[in-house]
């Protein structure tokens, strides 16, 4: 008995040193991912952007200013924009915090009287602009206190937009739906495609009268109707149930998770053609997703990342959904102000949808 337990043993031991796609699996995707989500997720809000418009343009205006770039806190961006500009570069999610400096800042200041500093912050991320707006208002006292000797009282006039409430649900929510649509898209699609390999009815249907394109379009339809289905019943009820507002069009975020589905849909596809077991396939597909949720800004501000893990977002097409989602829904975002993560989505689908295409044709061919 024990003769052939330790044969049994030794049986599975080479079949699967001899399986590639397996030994990927138990041993390289997990040291990936421990090295990349190591750095990737931190909870510390840091290095966000803040635009600082100067009105007051003084040395003391010059170097508080200076002294916010401390303790790398903010990002600063400085210019001569209007504050007109303000709106257009919140909707793009090009700002996510601006300083407004009065012209007569450094005179109150000197004399000791009371101060007041404007600041505004993107409420999507409800976290973020409030650890902000903390951060801001206390450089901001500690540095009157510096010039004056003393506790003038500096009011910090705070506008949070799309999100005043400061209800961290409606970040959540957004980044849900992403979620849902990603992962559902990739696994039943690179599972079900499997499936059919193991069961040999994907055989029976290449030995019919189908054209290839056919075969592809009837496997892969059903599937995106399933994750836009899946996405918008999570959408309902996150507006009903939580009161999550949608300012934006319908339309429009139908039309761009339909862009979407080319990349999802083809890298589940992708996943089919390079492995042979519906296990394999179901390593693979939560082996990307989870990859693609924690770098896709979705918990953690990208910012927050090290360089080098920021970089590496930019390969993520999750990273441009989630924005486009949020963007829509919270600040009811169009084409022009999406139009950065519109390209970057259309790149993504045409490259991997054709590969993966190209891949099941060879393979079924």
């Amino acid at each position: 008995m024990l003769r052939s337990l330790l044969g049994m043993i030794r049986k599975e031991f080479l079949q699967v040193s001899r399986d590639r796609n397996l030994l990927l699996i138990i041993f390289a995707m997990p040291l990936i991912q421990l090295l990349v989500l190591g750095y990737a997720i931190n909870t510390e809000v840091k290095l966000i952007d803040l635009d600082v418009y100067d009105f007051d343009r003084s040395a003391l205006s010059r170097e508080f200013i200076s002294s916010m770039r401390a303790g790398d806190y903010f990002v600063l961006h400085e210019g001569d924009e209007s504050l007109f500009a303000l709106a257009e570069r919140f909707e793009s999610g090009d700002g996510e915090m601006a300083l407004v400096i009065p012209n007569d800042f450094s005179r109150r200041l000197t004399l000791g009287r009371d101060v007041t500093l404007g600041l505004i912050a993107d409420g999507s991320n409800a976290n973020s602009a409030a650890v902000g707006l903390g951060y801001a208002a206390q450089m901001a006292r500690e540095f009157s206190q510096e010039v004056t000797g003393m506790k003038p009282p500096v009011e910090v006039r705070s506008q949070v937009l799309y999100n005043p409430e400061m209800e961290s649900i409606y970040f959540m929510i957004p980044g849900i739906i992403a979620t849902l649509l990603t992962m559902i898209t990739v696994m039943i699609t690179s599972m079900a495609i499997v499936r059919e390999k193991e069961n040999g009815t994907l055989e029976q249907l290449m030995v019919t009268p189908i054209s290839g394109a056919v075969l592809l379009l009837g496997k892969l339809i059903p599937f995106a109707i399933m994750g836009l289905f899946e996405m918008f019943l999570a959408l309902a009820f996150g507006v009903i149930w939580f009161g999550v507002p949608f300012a934006g069009s319908p339309l429009l975020l139908l039309a761009l998770s339909t862009l979407y589905l080319f990349t999802t849909l083809g890298i589940g596809l992708f996943f089919s053609t390079v492995t042979s077991t519906q296990q394999q396939a179901m390593f693979f597909a939560w082996f990307f997703s989870v990859f693609a949720i924690l770098t896709s800004g979705f918990f953690t501000p990208i910012a927050n990342m090290p360089h080098w893990v920021q970089y590496i977002t930019y390969l993520n097409p999750m990273r441009y959904f989630v924005s486009i989602v949020r963007g829509i829904m919270m600040k009811a975002s169009g084409l022009i102000d999406l139009q950065t993560n519109i390209v970057a989505l259309v790149i993504f689908g045409v490259v991997i949808f054709t590969i993966a295409a190209l891949r099941f044709h060879k393979r079924t061919a």
